[in-house]
């Protein structure tokens, strides 16, 4: 099972950057880093919420699950 974080492309349509995304979200740009790089563990319902309303997506435009 993998689960794929695209925040990166999301943000880049949206011309934003990881510090402006931060800000906007209320995390530390290391820890918004590591989700957006796939190294995080999980993420909080809050936390999605936040990104997306950010944003302007839904989850699934920034999650997605791919099989092995």
């Amino acid at each position: 099972m993998a689960i794929i974080v695209r925040i990166d492309v999301i943000m880049a349509q949206r011309k934003m950057s990881l510090k402006e995304l931060s800000k906007k979200v209320g995390i530390s740009s290391t820890n918004l880093s590591l989700l957006k790089n796939g190294h995080a563990r999980g993420i909080r319902f809050n936390t999605l919420d936040a990104i997306c309303e950010a944003l302007e997506c839904q989850p699934a435009d920034i999650i997605e699950y791919q099989e092995d």
